[in-house]
């Protein structure tokens, strides 16, 4: 048991506007390098053009940068249509000064009331006869619109392509992620001491909720979870106006974005004392945790040809915390940069394939015994093989703290 808590200013500082500028520049100079890797692939899937529909892949390949929950109203603007010699944003008219502000190498167009004929007469203006598209992402109606106005216009089913290239990170994402990791340490650490006997999950939320955003997160990952004894053990819970009680656990799943990257941590924290039972529980899944982390780490300093698969290191966490009830039931892990779950994905599902390098996930088991206890531990993971680097960027202690 760690006998000092953790203090702001153990961790990094905010980014300066040097920070900011030097990481819009890398940005906009490795765009034609990420649209180069995205039109070679659909040359060698045999397509012509290809659609992307999430505002993280817009803003990777062309610049333009929404906010974190503007994709359910925005409808099909932030669309890119990509060929090999154009590169295309849908962009509305609440859209088209900030296409053409942060998107100055991608042509805006006004998909008007329908897109489905847009997106044909943009195909037709550019000779795409076969065009690479998620049918997952696109409304049904849309979808025979497109083949209804796209004479001889083919539709390939095409998942993941741009979730796939931004599952490689280069050195200035892994910056920007790291930074927004230190965003949420630094606000964790600040709300330590309100954590006492009586105080509620929606205060919690709210307090470590504020202290990211005036610490420099520029808005949340995702909403604050703040669960409080028994609720602990609900993956996905929300905050309530459940009290924090001495001798339960405290878990707090949050984390912040800086310059478009995210950062997703938990920790689980006991209020007041903790008993042996429960510090037995917290333990496994530190355990299971660091089994997985050791396994990677030993492959980067070993030099291996590939790292393990996300497969491979979900059976390694699972096999160091035993056969305990409550063990996870949810994957270990999941890629973040742009978006808070993204590719490489490591769970009992995940592929056989090596994860992909250099790369950043989380590490994330736990174990939840119902109407009593949860505890999860999650970090993030910037691993990067040819560099043998394989760096934790989450830096709040993992060891068991107690509070209040």
């Amino acid at each position: 048991m760690s006998p000092k808590l953790p203090q702001p200013g153990d961790f990094a500082t905010p980014p300066g506007s040097a920070d900011l500028q030097r990481w819009s520049d890398a940005d906009a100079a490795q765009r034609p390098v990420r649209l180069g890797a995205l039109r070679t692939r659909a040359r060698n899937e045999g397509v012509d053009g290809v659609l992307l529909t999430s505002h993280a892949d817009a803003r990777y390949f062309s610049g333009i940068c929404f906010g974190p929950n503007e994709e359910p109203t925005a409808g099909v603007s932030g669309w890119l249509l990509i060929s090999s010699d154009s590169c295309a944003i849908f962009a509305d008219s609440r859209y088209a000064v900030q296409a053409r502000r942060e998107a100055p190498t991608a042509t805006p167009l006004d998909p008007g009331s329908d897109p489905g004929a847009a997106i044909a007469a943009w195909a037709k203006t550019h000779g795409v006869r076969s065009l690479a598209a998620d049918p997952a992402s696109i409304r049904h109606a849309v979808w025979e619109r497109i083949l209804a106005a796209g004479e001889g216009l083919e539709l390939v089913h095409a998942k993941g392509w741009g979730t796939d290239l931004r599952a490689t990170k280069d050195a200035n994402e892994i910056e920007r992620i790291a930074a927004a990791c230190a965003v949420a340490d630094r606000a964790l650490a600040a709300v330590l001491p309100r954590i006492v006997d009586g105080a509620t999950e929606a205060e919690l939320a709210w307090l470590l909720e504020r202290s990211m955003r005036e610490g420099g997160a520029e808005a949340l990952a995702f909403d604050v979870a703040a669960l409080a004894g028994a609720n602990a053990a609900l993956p996905h819970g929300n905050p309530g106006s459940r009290p924090f009680r001495r001798g339960e656990v405290a878990l707090f799943d949050f984390g912040a974005q800086v310059a478009g990257y995210r950062s997703d941590m938990t920790r689980t924290l006991f209020v007041g004392s903790a008993s042996d039972e429960d510090l037995a529980l917290y333990h496994r899944v530190l355990d299971g945790q660091q089994a997985a982390i050791t396994a990677l780490r030993g492959s980067v300093e070993r030099g291996d040809s590939a790292l393990p698969s996300g497969l491979e290191l979900d059976r390694i966490a699972r096999a160091a915390m035993g056969a305990a009830p409550g063990a996870y039931e949810h994957g270990l892990g999941h890629g973040i940069g742009l978006q808070t779950h993204e590719s490489p994905s490591l769970s009992r599902g995940a592929s056989e394939r090596p994860l992909p390098t250099p790369t950043v996930f989380s590490v994330e088991p736990g174990i939840y015994l119902e109407d009593r206890i949860g505890v999860r531990i999650e970090d993030l993971i910037a691993v990067d093989l040819a560099g043998r680097r394989c760096d934790t960027l989450t830096r709040f202690p993992s060891a068991p703290l107690i509070v209040g």
